[in-house]
């Protein structure tokens, strides 16, 4: 979005995203007197949703910045003007450094000698004003919390705040998806391009279920009178990035294929850890998955991305020995473990229903698919 004028192109605040009204200027790329190139970036700025890069709609010198950083805009708002070269604009200098008032001198008064008294022992610290010391000999600091973790703050206490959130832990076979991947990996990335995990089984098992337990592809309204269940499922997968945790939407997960639901997965990662991801792309889900078994956690208690009624948590897979009944005969195998957690909205999703639902989702990795399932 721009606007021609005299003195040059004016920069106003792009379109950032559906029910996205507004930005703040998080940091200026770019200085006025400093040249830039058509679409090369010029500020970032930060939303509810995402950061993003705002880029010049044209070639030349930043003549005037117009909000500063920290400022809020609004969408359609004027950012900065860009010209043809040449000395920027005199609203673009710096205002010239004023000179402190001069104060009248202070003349120190010699002060009245006080009888010291007698000394007495100096008082315990409690733990509330003992001295802080710093870990490892090295300096405190203290910094403002970038925009994008204050909203997550503020998000996850919200959902806890907003709903009755409760927790259950399954224990999955991933043996035979183990085999699976590990027979055909190599195939698999020679004809994508893209790595063959765990996660893409993990995503069409809980997908598949989802369409017998709707309670959890479901949003309750504000004043608990209503619920949606939603007829498809797009599927949020947590991300972590540098900027930190983000929730991309794969649209019409049901309708994906093993192939289709990883090339999803795999653009979306990229994007959020590139800086790419588009605020559209970050709403409307209906059922989140987080895979924090990628970092080595077995399992983990995951907070509701609201108003969605269930989250999937995926643990780590680690390889352990199992008993196990072969013809009524015991035995001891090595098998590929891993921890399954639904957190559920315990207002419309009972406990029973999370069991179920997480039975679902076990039946379908442990005997679910084949190799036809990857083509």
């Amino acid at each position: 979005m721009t606007i021609e004028q005299r003195d040059g192109t004016t920069v106003l605040m792009p379109a950032l995203g559906e029910s996205i009204d507004e930005g703040t200027i998080t940091r200026w790329l770019k200085q006025p007197g400093d040249h830039v190139e058509a679409e090369e970036p010029l500020l970032e700025v930060a939303t509810d949703k995402v950061d993003t890069e705002i880029p010049s709609p044209v070639s030349g010198v930043l003549h005037r910045i117009i909000a500063e950083e920290n400022d809020v805009v609004a969408v359609g708002a004027a950012l900065a003007v860009v010209g043809e070269s040449g000395e920027p604009t005199p609203s673009a200098l710096p205002a010239p450094a004023v000179a402190p008032a001069e104060t009248p001198p202070v003349v120190d008064t010699p002060p009245t000698p006080v009888p010291s008294p007698s000394p007495a022992p100096a008082p315990e610290l409690s733990p509330r004003n003992e001295p802080v010391e710093s870990v490892g000999g090295g300096e405190s600091t203290t910094e403002k919390l970038p925009r994008i973790r204050r909203t997550i703050a503020q998000r996850m206490v919200e959902s806890l705040q907003t709903s009755a959130q409760l927790t259950t832990v399954l224990e999955v076979d991933v043996t035979a998806v183990a085999r699976l991947r590990s027979a055909h990996k190599d195939a698999f990335l020679q004809r994508t391009g893209i790595k063959l995990s765990f996660l893409p089984f993990f995503a069409k098992a809980a997908v598949s279920a989802l369409t017998e337990h709707r309670m959890l592809n479901a949003a309750l309204n504000q004043d608990v009178t209503e619920v949606t269940y939603f007829g498809a499922c797009h599927l949020g997968m947590a991300v972590d990035s540098e900027k930190g945790l983000m929730v991309p939407v794969i649209r019409d997960a049901h309708d994906l294929s093993i192939e289709g639901l990883a090339r999803a997965i795999a653009d979306k990662a990229e994007k959020v850890r590139t800086g790419k991801i588009s605020a559209d792309e970050l709403s409307g889900g209906t059922f989140t998955l987080t895979n924090t078994g990628s970092r080595g956690a077995l399992f983990d208690t995951p907070i509701i991305n609201q108003p969605q009624t269930g989250i999937l948590g995926t643990g780590a897979v680690v390889e352990r020995l199992v008993p196990t009944r072969v013809d009524g005969e015991l035995r001891i195998e090595i098998r590929s473990m891993a921890y399954l957690s639904i957190s559920y909205d315990h207002r419309i999703v009972d406990g029973a229903d999370a069991a179920r639902f997480l039975t679902a989702v076990k039946k379908k990795i442990e005997n679910g698919f084949t190799a036809a399932d990857l083509i």
